[in-house]
């Protein structure tokens, strides 16, 4: 992976010549910070040195860890580690530091995942789950406001507290993205693997910082169909988010925040609620639809799919794509069909088993008067998405989501990897973004190997008859004190 990603070759370049040749290469060091990762061990610079150390005598000789000089053998020492490691921090750099990777820092990280990707998985899929998480630094903070320390580059953050109750608390360290694959909607199954990473200071906004990435990885060549964030994302402004990646060709699969939930206005007449435009005549009470809790029962499951249904016939349905300017046209539901409407004569010849509009507005708007409506690029902006906010398919599809969430997890598992303070007691954005991207590209392997072992385990089910194995559901407290109480 290290030779297909060509990273080394490119950081080489940009080292200085010294009088004397160097003994590590900068092949070599990232092939002894991928083989730290792949033991679980520390992003430790004496973690490295002990990997190179440790291989056979063969690999030393070949990645220049034991060389012979004219006074005999010399073996790796771990000054000569740190020194390479310096000098690649430096070429990878900004001059002035900003809180960003600089552009050939990104590349090399982004070579670095990418090259963790097989052939046949890069074109399985054009939909991606995003979401960024906290990296704590090894270094104190300031002590005083505006003071010095020795991760100048680190900044505080904000992250989702660890004490009962507690909603969220203060870091110091840097904010890391993750793309990871997930299947289409009516896709099959496949490995979801990261594909991108960015770090950036926590001064700057995640949201945005992410879009280039995005961008740079559309202009690679990659396809991008679904876009699955939070409301962490949702909420940012659209110029920010919405709105590019939708230049992309990207849809987006998000949760809105409270602050974005609601009726937030009217274009033409039509009523603007939760990303779509309804009907000026749609029953108040359908606008009070709320995204479901995970306690739900069945009963208010079904209910409230039903309200879902009965709102979307309420929706004015589109009738073009967006233009060259983001522009397209909606219909009135009683010309769509989906309700009678005494201003529409055509749609009382109707069923009766469709909604009626028994109260049209007064003075009818233009939504009501005209065949169709022209939106602009800047109407539910913000909120435009998918599938309606918050029916059963939206539901369904942004369940995907939770891949990325795994990918957090897994940097963050005690068991293999974890990412806490004292993980990386490097300072600075650099050597930071490059040990985790290492740390991901072993990731990749590791997921590539359990989706195979799984792919291989249904095949052997299959072939005797037996269904897939299935994951073990979770049993809850009230499941069991459910259970306690039957009858024998």
């Amino acid at each position: 992976m290290v030779d297909a990603s060509g990273v080394a070759m490119r950081i080489e370049v940009c080292l200085p010549i010294g009088v004397r040749r160097r003994q590590l290469s900068v092949h070599s060091l990232l092939l002894g910070m991928l083989l730290v990762q792949a033991d679980g061990r520390p992003a430790h610079l004496s973690r490295v040195h002990a990997a190179l150390s440790s291989l056979p005598e063969d690999d030393r000789l070949r990645l220049g860890v034991a060389v012979t000089w004219r006074s005999g053998r010399h073996e790796l020492t771990y000054r000569q580690v740190e020194y390479t490691m310096s000098l690649v921090c430096s070429a990878l750099s900004r001059q002035v530091p900003d809180g960003t990777p600089s552009q050939l820092l990104q590349q090399v990280v982004d070579a670095l995942v990418e090259a963790s990707i097989p052939q046949q998985w890069k074109s399985a899929s054009g939909s991606y789950a995003v979401d960024w998480s906290d990296l704590e630094t090894f270094s104190l903070p300031p002590s005083t406001k505006g003071g010095r320390c020795a991760d100048m580059e680190a900044s505080w953050g904000h992250r989702r507290g660890k004490g009962p109750g507690q909603k969220d608390e203060l870091f110091f360290g840097y904010y890391f993205q993750l793309a990871t694959m997930v299947n289409e909607e009516s896709g099959a199954a496949l490995p979801e693997l990261v594909r991108r990473l960015l770090v950036t200071s926590c001064l700057i906004d995640p949201p945005p910082a992410f879009v280039g990435v995005l961008a740079a990885m559309v202009a690679e060549g990659a396809v991008l169909r679904d876009v699955l964030a939070d409301s962490g994302y949702s909420h940012r402004r659209a110029e920010h988010w919405a709105l590019p990646l939708r230049a992309m060709g990207a849809s987006l699969v998000q949760d809105l925040h409270p602050s974005d939930r609601g009726t937030q206005g009217t274009h033409a007449g039509a009523v603007l609620f939760n990303g779509n435009l309804y009907c000026p005549a749609t029953p108040k009470a359908l606008f009070e639809i709320e995204p479901l809790s995970r306690q739900a029962s069945e009963h208010e499951v079904v209910r409230h799919d039903e309200t879902a249904a009965e709102l979307a016939r309420y929706k004015l349905g589109r009738v073009s794509r967006d233009d060259s300017d983001g522009y397209h046209r909606v219909a009135c539901p009683a010309v769509l069909g989906k309700l009678r409407c005494p201003l529409r004569e055509r749609s009382m010849a109707l069923s009766y088993t469709r909604p009626a509009v028994f109260a049209p507005p007064e003075h009818p708007p233009a939504c009501c008067r005209q065949q169709t409506v022209t939106v602009p690029a800047e109407v539910n902006a913000k909120t435009r998405q998918k599938h309606d906010y918050p029916s059963p398919a939206h539901r369904k599809s942004y369940a995907r989501r939770t891949a990325v969430e795994r990918s957090n997890s897994t940097a963050k598992d005690r068991a293999t990897t974890d990412v806490s303070r004292g993980w990386c007691r490097l300072m600075g954005l650099t050597a930071v973004s490059v040990f985790l991207a290492c740390l991901f590209v072993v990731r990749n392997e590791r997921v590539l190997d359990a989706f195979a072992a799984r792919q291989e385990e249904d095949e052997r089910r299959r072939l005797l008859g037996l269904p897939p194995r299935t994951r073990r559901r979770r049993r809850t407290i009230d499941n069991l004190v459910a259970t306690a109480h039957s009858p024998p």
